[in-house]
């Protein structure tokens, strides 16, 4: 579809409507990319059912396409998101837990912030003691936030407040230990990242950029919105642990120390999929782990086992001071697809607008009508 190809309102003959995507039209086989790692039917019908609007659109591009949403379906939505980030960051955190108490013994929190001046780019990193009570009842990037907001940082001119780039939580080992990990690390995905990645997978963005090799790898779910990354010393030690970790299981006494009950499902981890990017992958990009998605307690993470010399390449990486050296080739792909797809953009601002800026007003769309009823 090109930007000729985009819907006009002066060639519409007919208006499709199309009801609110939390009722009962969308077919409950149909399922949104948000699936393996959200259990909220409401936010899943409304991600399958823009899905769906996206073929109408495709299939009927000279009629006038209307979406209504109703209001207090959405702001179930908006609860079911905000339960779902905090539902799977708890998940999240007892794993880590779980790997500490299994691979570590003793270990500290911290939080670890990455901030950014706005004028000038400069990139700086924020480390902080954590306690178990403030992982548990502060979402992570409440946890950065709240750091950034007691500085303010001079940049030669004026006083300016840092943004946030990116924030992890840190469980760091008080000594040796038998496996050789450094440090475990949990983080999600921010929320705009999150959206954009629903929104490239509803779009096929893999198959429009398949000549991109950076970009092949991606998949209809969306995998890695809760991730653990296990850093060991050597590129053996870390084969050799990703190999015990598909054997482990755990006894009902381990995972009650974690407040998690035992079960078939947090027994042990179940394995969905694995890339090796130490012995198989093309090594041209200089990035190596092994990196699962697992499934655990019925939900689903993605588990990062990494040398200690390629984590601190990665880490520098991140934070560099060169804000343009660091941008995302994915969101240089996403611009090009939006100046050609101007309905990609639209499907961006939009799912944007419905979760996380319901007081602002509705995007947009040659040809489209958006209504939200009471």
């Amino acid at each position: 579809m090109s930007e000729n190809d985009a819907i006009s309102s002066e060639s519409a003959s007919e208006v499709v409507a199309v009801q609110s995507a939390t009722r009962a039209d969308v077919p409950t086989r149909q399922r949104s990319p948000l699936w393996m790692v959200s259990q909220e039917p409401l936010l899943n019908d409304l991600v399958a059912y823009l899905s769906s609007v996206r073929e109408e659109l495709d299939r009927y591009p000279d009629k006038h396409h209307e979406l209504i949403f109703s209001r207090a379906d959405l702001r179930q939505c908006r609860a079911a998101f905000d339960r779902m980030i905090r539902k799977g960051e708890e998940g999240l955190h007892r794993l880590c837990e779980l790997f500490c108490n299994t691979l570590v013994g003793k270990y500290q929190l911290q939080s670890v912030v990455i901030g950014e001046t706005p004028t000038t780019h400069e990139r700086f990193t924020l480390t902080q003691i954590l306690s178990r009570q403030d992982l548990y009842s502060t979402i992570d990037l409440d946890l950065g936030n709240r750091q950034l907001r007691k500085l303010t940082y001079f940049d030669g001119k004026s006083w300016v407040s840092p943004i946030l780039v990116a924030n992890m939580v840190e469980y760091q080992p008080t000594e040796p230990n038998s496996h050789g990990v450094h440090k475990i690390i949990s983080r999600i995905k921010a929320e705009e990242e999150l959206w954009n990645k629903v929104v490239d997978e509803i779009f096929g963005l893999d198959s429009l950029v398949t000549r991109d090799k950076q970009l092949r790898h991606l998949s209809y779910y969306v995998k890695d919105v809760f991730g653990v990354k296990i850093v060991v010393g050597t590129t053996e030690e870390a084969i050799e642990l990703h190999d015990q970790l598909e054997r482990y299981t755990w006894a009902p006494a381990q995972l009650e120390e974690v407040g998690e009950p035992f079960s078939a499902k947090t027994k042990e981890l179940i394995f969905l999929e694995t890339k090796d990017y130490i012995r198989d992958a093309d090594k041209s990009s200089g990035w190596e782990a092994v990196k699962s998605v697992i499934m655990w307690g019925g939900r689903m993470f993605e588990v990062q086992v990494q040398p200690l010399g390629n984590f601190w390449r990665e880490r520098e990486h991140l934070t560099r001071e060169s804000h343009a050296g660091f941008k995302s080739r994915r969101e240089e792909v996403r611009q090009q697809i939006a100046e050609q797809i101007p309905l990609f953009r639209f499907y961006q601002n939009l799912l944007r607008w419905l979760i996380q800026l319901p007081k602002s007003p509705a995007p947009t769309f040659p040809g489209v009508s958006v209504h939200v009823t009471d």
